[in-house]
């Protein structure tokens, strides 16, 4: 049978953090898809970690990777789109940990001319550390009382997390939160994605996910909004390649892509 979704998850040296994330999609209400960690360039440890646990899920692995040059997560994200096998594309973080309906959430609200806007529930350094296995398959991890007594504190954020489904679809509704192309929660389909020719490749950290929604907007390829119904757990970690001179460039290409209405960037998949 054919996959009906690809499902490409970034990483790049956190090992502990992605084997969490691969667990949660083994454990998926909806199965019929393949996952490719696109690797931006990841020592021995996430080979070897990836090299372990492939025999053990239920879903197809692969692994595209490329030599470390530094924050190229677009390039490799490129890579990964071209080795895909399905007509629909969901975009993750190997730092997220999907719930149980994530994919099936993405199949069932995704349709023609749009593409899906997901959020994420982000958690301390302690709390992500706490996380195992076990959690996952239970889906503690994603109940708010086993959350509180690991102790997350009490926030209107922690609304991701209620269990009424029309609460959660009227906050997705109400939201004044603009659906935009989110790296650690999104979905389009492949021919949208290369009509734009992908990630924009001059573009290092910061906006370079929403650069191609703003793309995807300016073809007439709309948002929408599913922050509460897709749910990822973010897993906390530090941020060594953030720096101001990446998005200053990167506001600049934002800017003229907005200014401009651009809906294809010669500097993505094909060159």
């Amino acid at each position: 049978m054919s996959k009906q979704v690809s499902i490409i998850i970034s990483t790049y040296n956190q090992p502990k953090w992605l084997e969490k994330v691969l667990w949660g999609y083994h454990i998926q209400s909806f199965g019929n898809f393949e996952l490719i960690v696109a690797d931006d360039g990841s020592g021995e440890q996430t080979r070897a970690l990836i090299s372990q646990i492939k025999p053990l899920l239920n879903y197809e692995l692969k692994h595209v990777w490329h030599p470390d040059d530094g924050f190229q997560k677009t390039k490799i994200l490129n890579k990964a789109i071209l080795a895909s096998a399905a007509d629909y594309l969901i975009f993750s973080d190997g730092d997220c940990i999907p719930r149980k309906d994530f994919v099936e959430t993405h199949i069932n609200q995704r349709a023609e001319g749009r593409f899906l806007s997901g959020g994420y529930f982000k958690l301390s350094m302690e709390t992500s550390q706490m996380i195992q296995k076990k959690d996952i398959f239970s889906q503690n991890c994603f109940d708010l009382n086993w959350l509180k007594n690991k102790g997350l504190k009490n926030s209107i954020k922690n609304l991701k997390l209620i269990k009424n489904k029309f609460a959660l679809s009227i906050m997705n509704t109400i939201t004044s939160t603009k659906p935009t192309w989110n790296g650690h929660n999104s979905s389009g389909w492949k021919k949208d994605i290369l009509a734009a020719n992908g990630f924009d490749e001059r573009m290092q950290y910061g906006g370079e996910d929403r650069e191609l929604g703003e793309r995807l907007e300016n073809a007439k390829i709309r948002g929408k909004q599913i922050r509460y119904k897709a749910i990822c757990l973010h897993l906390d970690h530090a941020r060594g390649y953030v720096n101001q001179k990446s998005w200053e460039i990167n506001e600049e290409i934002r800017k003229s892509t907005r200014n401009q209405k651009i809906t294809f960037s010669p500097f993505g998949v094909e060159k």
